[in-house]
């Protein structure tokens, strides 16, 4: 079948960090609802090395296109287990976007029905800070569209999860000055949240995929958008990450290939 033939595809090139320049043409997705049955796929593939640990998503975009995509429990690395991250080098660069992440405390069953808001609030039990960890698995000249890269996961290569923040403010965080500081040197960037509140996209993925058969689990981690896109910073420095008011963490990037 076309969809288990892509995600092969797809799947040997994470696993091998090389850079594809398309799907082949008999088995490209077309829009957005095969790009979900190859991600689909791929999970399967992948489940003797991982598992579903989060995920990742935004609001539907202008053009209709959707942003979601699972993360896998072997791309996560949590603060407590080491202020190190490791990822694939994108032009010998750590790429990362910093977010905050919203973890289940419990089980939201897949439904024909739709979740309101607040039964999807009580399913989440802790906010921290965090990073998705950003790797371009297409080659730079590759022309490969939207549908592709969904298939493809949408760029995650991972995610660190920082210290606890509160959770009424991680609800409220709409826009969080960002400063990033390596070698000394410190960058401020002027965060505004894409969906405006990070809880947003939440609300609609999980309806979304819970009505398509979805279970998401207790202990899973969601992220939800960059503050300020994506971060190109240096491997091997001491790295400090503080969102102004809510808190900070150093990490050091360490390059795997």
């Amino acid at each position: 079948m076309t969809h288990i033939k892509a995600a092969k595809i797809l799947l040997e090139n994470r696993l091998s960090n090389q850079k594809l320049d398309r799907l082949p043409e008999n088995i490209r997705p077309e829009n957005n609802e095969q790009s979900l049955v190859i991600q689909t796929a791929i999970t399967e593939l992948n489940s003797k090395n991982a598992q579903i640990a989060g995920w990742k998503c935004l609001l539907p975009l202008a053009n209709g296109n959707i942003v979601v995509a699972p993360i896998f429990s072997n791309t996560v690395t949590r603060l407590s287990e080491g202020s190190e991250a490791f990822l694939v080098p994108d032009n010998e660069k750590a790429r990362i976007e910093p977010e905050i992440t919203f973890v289940l405390s419990k089980d939201i069953p897949a439904s024909t029905t739709s979740y309101t808001e607040t039964e999807i609030d009580d399913a989440i039990g802790q906010t921290h800070l965090a990073l998705e960890l950003i790797q371009n698995r297409f080659s730079a000249t590759s022309e490969a569209n939207f549908d592709e890269k969904l298939a493809d996961c949408l760029s995650n290569q991972g995610l660190f999860i920082g210290p606890e923040i509160d959770k009424k403010q991680a609800y409220a965080a709409s826009t969080i000055d960002i400063a990033i500081t390596q070698n000394g040197a410190e960058v401020l960037y002027d965060g505004k949240h894409p969906n405006e509140l990070p809880a947003l996209p939440i609300y609609w993925m999980i309806n979304y995929m819970t009505q398509r058969g979805v279970t998401f689990k207790a202990g899973q981690a969601i992220i939800t958008g960059s503050y300020c896109g994506v971060v190109d910073l240096a491997f091997n420095e001491k790295t400090t990450i503080e969102y102004k008011g809510l808190g900070s963490f150093n990490v050091k990037f360490k390059a795997t290939r």
